[in-house]
């Protein structure tokens, strides 16, 4: 077991740089991956069955215990990020599955990857997780309505497969996943060890076979257009969150705290992109291009999160600013070292 979580830990910690470097090497010898093309829906379902092993009735009770946050949160998501891409579309001019494709990300749910950032960043994991879980569980009916809404300009959204696609991929999963939970109890242990790995694998799977379905348009005039734009995306889902988690403080001062600010602002601004290509590539199969602007943000957030995180921590301990610290910390810690510079 030992020698398994080093190697978790190894792929957790260079996971960034391995999905580059593997990236790279689907596009230079796309037949590595392509084979798996019509398994996609199983390798992210082998994910999310995952997660559910990882679950137990009192994350989903954790839900109703500070419901206002979890819901606020998740309603920030849904529509901050979805109506980012609308406007980002039209800015850029993009049109056609590449349209649809950062649409379609924006629409996804929350990726795991943010409660990594958010534990790193000393925010409330908590409150990241309950969000995350909630958003899942939502979006196998949230996707099909926010794409008919916002995508059916662009093409004919497919919102039944849509639906059903993410019925299969994301809530049986999860259920199956939670009900072994509850069989097996602590004998789960031995084997959830192995789960990031299986996870990252199967990302990483699903990861080369956008590349190599699309290895001869990834990187034309058109779909480079998408790099900005998934870019600038999830920076601005890292601004609004922030800032809108900032304005609630105001509202509600004892829920959302410094923590809590960086909890939503990571659960608004990162994606589940392994959700999107997938679903990209069995609902739009027609136009695997769907599936980039997907990609694309799976690489960009994990860099931009962990370089958010960082910051962020290195901020705090600068500052002095503990960890369950109130919203106004953060000033105020500024304001003690601006006056104490002042003093000497």
């Amino acid at each position: 077991m030992g020698t398994v979580k080093k190697v978790a830990d190894w792929l957790t910690t260079w996971f960034t740089l391995i999905v580059i470097a593997w990236a790279a090497f689907n596009y230079f010898v796309p037949a590595t991956s392509v084979w798996a093309k019509s398994y996609t829906g199983y390798l992210l379902g082998i994910v999310l069955f995952g997660m559910g092993l990882t679950l137990s009735l009192e994350d989903f009770a954790r839900i109703f215990k500070q419901p206002l946050m979890v819901i606020v949160g998740t309603v920030a998501h849904y529509v901050i990020m979805p109506l980012v891409a609308v406007l980002l579309c039209w800015i850029f001019r993009l049109e056609g599955p590449l349209a649809v494709g950062v649409i379609l990300v924006g629409c996804c749910p929350s990726g795991t990857s943010s409660n990594v950032m958010s534990f790193l960043s000393r925010g409330d994991v908590a409150l990241d997780v309950s969000i995350g879980l909630l958003s899942t569980l939502l979006a196998p009916f949230m996707i099909p309505l926010l794409m008919q809404l916002l995508a059916s300009k662009y093409v004919a959204i497919p919102w039944q497969s849509l639906l059903i696609n993410a019925l299969t991929v994301v809530l049986l999963p999860i259920a199956l996943g939670v009900i072994c939970h509850m069989i097996f109890k602590e004998k789960i242990a031995k084997v959830t060890v192995a789960l990031p790995i299986v996870s990252q694998v199967a990302i990483l799977l699903i990861i080369g076979v956008v590349v190599a379905a699309n290895q001869a348009k990834l990187f034309s005039a058109a779909t480079m257009l998408a790099i900005p734009v998934v870019i600038l995306h999830n920076l601005c889902g890292y601004s609004l969150g922030y800032g809108f988690s900032r304005l609630m403080y105001k509202v509600y001062p004892k829920g959302f705290g410094y923590a809590q600010q960086k909890a939503i602002t990571f659960e608004v601004g990162m994606q589940d992109s392994g959700l999107g290509a997938t679903l990209a590539l069995t609902s739009f199969a027609a136009a695997p291009i769907t599936a980039i602007p997907s990609t694309f943000f799976s690489v960009w957030h994990n860099i931009s999160g962990s370089v958010l995180s960082a910051w962020w921590r290195k901020h705090d301990d600068k500052l002095g600013i503990a960890q369950n610290a109130g919203a106004s910390a953060e000033a105020e810690a500024e304001h003690a070292g601006a006056a104490a510079a002042v003093t000497a």
